[in-house]
Parts: structure tokens; sequence; C-alpha cells
């Protein structure tokens, strides 16, 4: 139904496309001066706006061609579940909004693509689900609300790893697929939003982060992504995976949007007492500390634990190094404790198991009857779902095997759980904060996956049997942010990405430093399976 529905919109939208197409076949002139769709920043497509070359609706449907080209026919690439059926209409009224009283900010008229764990009041949400198929929040998300509130436009919802946890698939829609190489993983669990956004579907994404689900896609797709500090973005409305380390994270394909979207949606929350932490840091304009001079005297600290699994992941960030050398930054080798990379894997699924069994059930008690109420409730449910009930719908059996590990976890009351929330996760953000400190470091950088990725359907996250050695749940054990930029490719075609993590609140340092290493290499590239299409261009 909602690939039908997806169609629909789509279809009629195309004739205002094929219009626009043949009219601009002949305006050479103009396009010569123009920027393919992938490489406008939201900076670009405002000029734009303002010399009225662009409309809004124009933008939305360049989008729409795009899905119906890779998303619904081409490679299929399952990246979305379902596409705002409004979408057209909102975009004329913000055109007309924008004439007669000006934009609201940066994001006025710019197409979004939300995970489908963030909830929405006019379109389902479903955690990429069948147990939550069709279910309608009462509320939006807090960050959808203040989106709304900036001009931004949802477009749909994105395909996810099903309750943000296990492999890249969904039992309601199905695997995603990476653009770059259908026969390899996008990552999870926010890889519906990572595809989406690689592949041009939409401007900007939000994706969810408990122990790396931002920043795995981020990699695997070769797009811009930050996991913010803990508190810094209200987790209200978002489906829990654990509320100790979830946080709702900006993608996008280039730095200035990652910025420009954190600042849309900051705010202290009286629904989310964790955002509290924020008051006195928040901004809402990151984009002011985009210095493309940032590396000159900057100190970055490279953690060595986490090379030397991929011999061209190695190169690649070597050559990264290399490349703020030049710009000026002064790089020093930094080796994390051996006990912190031996424990941190218990810590994390001492903490995430027990929470999620007892936050889903506080989300699930918010939604219609029809949806189950407990977490018993939903592994008697999975049980039941032998085959793969209808076209596209999968069954999941690692996510669904999950749920039952994550029931006989135990309880928040625990000795082991309340030994790590009260003294574990302190002790890990006392450790980094010393790394950080002690050498004056103004951020520490890693291969976000010390490998390219794995082959499609491979469960390396933080709750596999055999997590792949990483560092990115230190950001959640520790609530630091860690921002991700793309860093190169490898041999055979595949994304590396490498992070910038900070103290707290030290986003305005992570993009300063990310955005000049984006301006220096320049890494990014279109993905093979979804080239520009013709008449694709932001005058």
């Amino acid at each position: 139904m909602a690939k039908t529905l997806m169609a629909t919109v789509i279809t009629a939208c195309m004739c205002v496309i094929s219009s626009f197409m043949i009219i601009n076949s002949n305006r050479q002139e103009l396009f010569a001066q123009s920027l393919d769709l992938s490489s406008a920043t939201i900076s670009d497509i405002n000029k734009a706006f303002d010399d009225g070359t662009l409309t809004s609706e124009r933008l939305v449907n360049l989008y729409l061609a795009r899905i119906d080209s890779y998303e619904n026919n081409g490679p299929n690439l399952n990246a979305l579940i379902t596409i705002n059926e409004k979408v057209l209409e909102t975009a004329r009224a913000l055109d007309v909004e924008r004439q007669s009283d000006g934009p609201r900010s940066l994001l006025h008229g710019i197409p979004v693509v939300l995970k489908d764990n963030v909830d929405t009041q006019d379109m389902p949400t479903t955690a990429g689900s069948l147990l939550l198929k069709g279910s309608i929040p009462p509320n939006d998300a807090f960050i959808v609300s203040k989106l709304r509130q900036a001009g931004a436009i949802i477009l749909g919802k994105a395909n996810m790893s099903e309750f943000a946890s296990g492999v890249t698939i969904s039992s309601v829609d199905g695997p995603m697929l990476n653009p770059h190489d259908l026969s390899r993983t996008p990552s999870g669990s926010s890889g519906g939003t990572g595809v989406s956004i690689a592949a041009s579907f939409a401007q900007l994404g939000i994706g969810t982060d408990t122990g790396g689900s931002v920043r795995g896609p981020s990699s695997s797709n070769g797009v811009a992504g930050l996991k913010p500090t803990h508190g810094l973005l209200s987790r209200d409305g978002i489906v829990p995976l654990a509320l100790s380390f979830d946080m709702a994270g900006p993608m996008a394909r280039h730095v200035f949007d990652v910025a420009a979207m954190l600042g849309a949606m900051t705010g202290v929350d009286p629904s989310d007492p964790a955002t509290e932490k924020s008051a006195e840091v928040i901004e809402t304009d990151y984009t002011q500390y985009l210095d493309p001079n940032a590396l000159e005297g900057a100190r970055i600290g490279i953690a060595r634990d986490f090379l030397g699994y991929d011999t061209e992941v190695d190169w690649i960030i070597e050559a990264s190094l290399e490349a703020m050398r030049n710009a000026g930054a002064t790089i020093v080798d930094v080796r994390y404790p051996r006990w912190l990379l031996d424990a941190k894997a218990d810590f994390y699924t001492t903490i995430r198991w027990r929470e999620f069994k007892d936050q889903i059930e506080n989300y699930l008690s918010t939604l219609d009857s029809q949806y189950p109420r407990t977490l018993e409730e939903m592994v008697a449910i999975s049980q039941q779902i032998l085959a793969a009930p209808r076209d596209g719908e999968r069954t999941n059996p690692t996510r669904w095997s999950l749920f039952q590990q994550e029931l006989n976890s135990g309880s928040l009351e625990d000795p082991e759980y309340l030994a790590m929330i009260n003294h574990g996760m302190p002790l890990v953000s006392t450790t980094l904060q010393g790394l950080l400190e002690e050498d004056k470091l103004d951020a520490i950088v890693y291969p976000t996956a010390p490998r390219r990725p794995g082959p499609l359907g491979e469960n390396r996250g933080s709750s596999s049997p055999n997590p792949a050695v990483s560092a990115t749940n230190l950001a959640n054990l520790s609530g630091f942010p860690d921002l991700i930029v793309p860093a190169g490719f490898t041999s055979n075609g595949l994304p590396v990405g490498i992070s910038f993590f900070g103290l707290p609140f030290s986003e305005p340092t992570l993009f300063g430093l990310g955005y000049a290493f984006e301006q220096i290499t320049k890494a990014r590239r279109n993905p093979v399976h979804t080239p520009p299409l013709p008449g694709e261009k932001i005058p």
C-alpha cells in the first residue's frame, strides 16, 4: 500500500517535470551557471529561491523524479517506506508564504526524509516493523515540530533496521540497498536515511543513533552526519532503543546542510529532561562556525586502535591526516586504554538491552490499542509470523530473536545495570575527556568503520554476536558528539568516512574542523547506481 501511494504521488508530478525539462532544454546558457542537484547546498538553494530561478515546488518535483527513477524503478533501493501525499501541496503553500512574508529560516521549503522511528502525526511511524504497521502517533516528535516551524517539508519516512537494531532489514519493507554497490550493506540502523541522502531523494535526512546508527550509514553511503551531544536534541516522540544512548542526528550530502539542520532542531523540551543539559550552550545557527581555515593551528588526535583492519581504509585515513597536516593541523597519536576497548561492548549491551525492555513499553502505551503493549506481546506476535505475509514484507528472525534476549536481560533495578549507569558511563566519559584534554586536542579522528562496507545482510552492529571493532559506541557511552565526513573511496568504489569526535557540546569546533576537511578534500561523489537525471540542475 505504501509503495502504491508513493507511486501515485510521484506519477501526479511527472508531467510537471517533463514540462520543465522541455522548457529548459533551450536554456543552456543559464545551465552553464548551474549546479547539479546533488552538489547544491541549502545555501545554494536559498540563493536560487531568492533569485526567483527555483521554487520549493520544483525542488520537490526534482526529488520525486529521482525517487521514481531509482526507488520505484531502476535499482529499487528500498530506501523509503512512505511518501507524504501532501508534499506538493505543502511546497506550494510555502512558496506563497515566501513571496508574501519571506522565508522562516534556511530550511524554508527544503525537503527532509525522516527515519521511520520518528513520530509524525500525519504519516505512520512503524519503526520498520510489521508489529507497528499503519500506526499513526498522536503527535509529531519535538524535532519534527521544530523542523515544520522552520518551514522544512517532510517528504517521507525512510526504511530502517527494525526497531533500530539487527540487520539492515525491516519486516515492513525488506532490505535497503547501497547505491554505490547493491551487493554491499548501507549499514544501519538509519540505512534508509543514508541511502536516501546519498541517492539524492531529499536534501536533508534524520537518523537516530544508539551505538552508531547515524554514523555507520553516513560512512557506508558516503555522506555527512552527526551524532550530537546527548541532550542537545530532544528524544520526545522517537521510538526508544535505549534512552541513555539514543540521539537523533542530521544527515546530508554537505557539512553545511548538517549544521543548518541541527540549529533548527535544538531547544529545551519539557518532555525530555536531558535537554536541560544544553540550556546554556544551545545554538540556533551552527553555520557560523563553518571556517575553511579551521584546521590551521588545530590539534587533532588519531585513534590508532581502530586502524589495521583494512589496508585501503587505513590508506584513506592516512591520506586524510596528511591533508590536515598540509592545512596546518598538528596530528597526535592517541591510544585508548585496553580495558576500555575490551569492556565497552559489555557496558553497552548491559544498558541497551534492559532499557529497551522497559522503555519500548512506555512508547507502546501511547499508541492505538490494536498494537502490542509489552515486549512479551511483541515476542509472541513475532513468533506467529513464520512466512512473509505480503509482497515487500519480510520475516526478520535476527531482530525478532533479539526481542527474546532483551526480554530476558534483566531489569533497571539490577545491580549490574545500576553499576553501569552510575559508575561505568561516568568512567568512560571521564577517560575520554582525559584523552582529549591531556594533549589539548580539538578532536580525535578515526575511521568511522575500520573496514569497508561488508556484504548485504551481514550484521556488524553493536548488538551483533561479533561486533565490529569500532569506536562508535564510545560516543554513546560517553554522550560526546561525533561528526562524520566523507574521506574517500576504496578501489572497488566503496565509501570511507572519517569521524571527528570531541568534548560535550563541542559541535561548533567539530563543524569547523569537518567543514575545513570537506572543502580541502571534496571526497563525496554521486553513487554509480543513481546518476543525475537529464535537466536536473539548480540555476
